[in-house]
């Protein structure tokens, strides 16, 4: 596909209610299918949050959920990429489910855990990355901390990547690292970033929004402000192609040098 719409649905999590936030998921799909959208991006641990005193009878939900997911993308066609909890043991894996028109086209667990908000004593971590084959192209996928963790990306974008989506749960007051590190990831890599953050406050923390849409020259196609709703914007793969074309810098990469 050469002309791929985009959206990200930003929205206050509510933690600990599945139930709340699958219904406002669900009706926000319904609107943005309406506008002719092909890939989805919600939040990190969108449908529970991290209400870590039931996380592990939360992550119970989670596959019930994911075969709504898949009947929803199967009739609105869509690619919807989103983190819920994923059961492992005594811990849960933060895991990315992507649907693709009623296929699970792949899962990817969070490798990078925030320990300093407790993460690793909660979650398990992941051990391999997620690019994804789907119906609108190459889609690689990265959880909120490992934004901060360029290797990933590059990783991705080495493989094919043509967009890398990032759900998050980014709060304040770190915004312009957020920005800055989103550009970075867009612009080094030559491809697309749509990232999706929640907003409000969730448990003691407050979230700024902010969920971005991003073209390979680091330029924003579309922004959210701090309240919740969808953004949406095209991206188009043959200017992605010629802008790569016109700075080759995958061609003129040096890896055995560093």
């Amino acid at each position: 596909m050469s002309l791929i719409k985009a959206a990200a649905i930003q929205f206050n999590v509510k933690q600990g209610d599945v139930d709340a936030n699958l219904a406002y998921v669900r009706e926000a799909l319904y609107r943005v299918a309406g506008e002719g959208v092909d890939l989805v991006v919600l939040p990190e641990m969108w449908s529970s949050g991290f209400a870590y005193k039931n996380l592990n009878e939360l992550a119970l939900r989670t596959a019930g959920i994911v075969d709504e997911l898949l009947l929803l993308s199967r009739e609105l066609k869509l690619v919807i990429v989103g983190s819920m909890p994923e059961p492992n043991g005594d811990k849960v894996f933060n895991t990315i489910y992507v649907a693709d028109n009623g296929v699970l086209a792949g899962i990817y667990r969070k490798i990078h855990l925030f320990s300093l908000l407790g993460e690793d004593r909660a979650f398990s971590g992941g051990d391999s990355w997620l690019l994804a084959d789907t119906s609108i192209g190459k889609v690689g996928v990265i959880i909120c901390y490992d934004l901060r963790f360029p290797e990933l990306s590059r990783r991705l974008a080495i493989e094919g990547a043509q967009v890398i989506c990032v759900p998050a749960q980014w709060p304040k007051p770190r915004q312009e690292h957020w920005r800055t590190l989103l550009r970075a990831r867009a612009i080094e890599n030559q491809l697309f970033v749509v990232a999706c953050n929640a907003c409000g406050t969730i448990g003691k923390l407050d979230f700024f929004g902010m969920s971005m849409i991003i073209d390979p020259k680091g330029e924003l196609l579309a922004e959210a402000g701090e309240s919740g709703g969808e953004i949406i914007a095209e991206l188009d793969m043959q200017a992605m192609i010629d802008w790569r074309t016109q700075i080759p810098c995958f061609n003129d990469r040096k890896p055995e040098l560093y």
